[in-house]
């Protein structure tokens, strides 16, 4: 949303018709008439990332060292419970380990198992 912004406001579109097309392409939830105009201020006063700003805050105890040993224990028991994962991981809250396996890792529930969102052909014969 904020690339279209900047694109419509370098070709210099005002914001009142940049938030009018933002609306008629992708319908009355998409953003407030006072942010695009808080972005197009931005943007004219010298801004060209359009991605979010690094803020501070409390680091997250998630990096690819914790996904990896909570996929290794998956793999060794596909029957687990976050429960059971929590257990073996207690330094990680239940909250955390479930993005874990949902997001970072993309399983999800099939009939009480945890399984990889991607099934092959195989897998669904199974």
């Amino acid at each position: 949303m904020r690339s279209v912004i900047r694109f419509l406001n370098a070709k210099k579109v005002k914001p009142a018709e940049i938030h009018r097309q933002l609306v008629e392409i992708y319908g009355e939830n998409v953003m407030t008439d006072g942010m695009v105009r808080k972005w197009v201020r931005q943007f004219n006063d010298g801004r060209t990332n359009v991605h979010d700003e690094a803020r501070s805050g409390r680091p997250s105890v998630v990096n690819d060292g914790w996904v990896a040993k909570v996929n290794e224990k998956i793999r060794e028991n596909r029957r687990f419970t976050i429960r059971m994962l929590f257990d073996e991981f207690p330094q990680i809250s239940k909250t955390v380990l479930h993005e874990i396996v949902t997001h970072r890792l993309n399983y999800r529930k099939l009939c009480s198992r945890w399984v990889p969102k991607m099934l092959t052909d195989v897998h669904k014969t199974k």
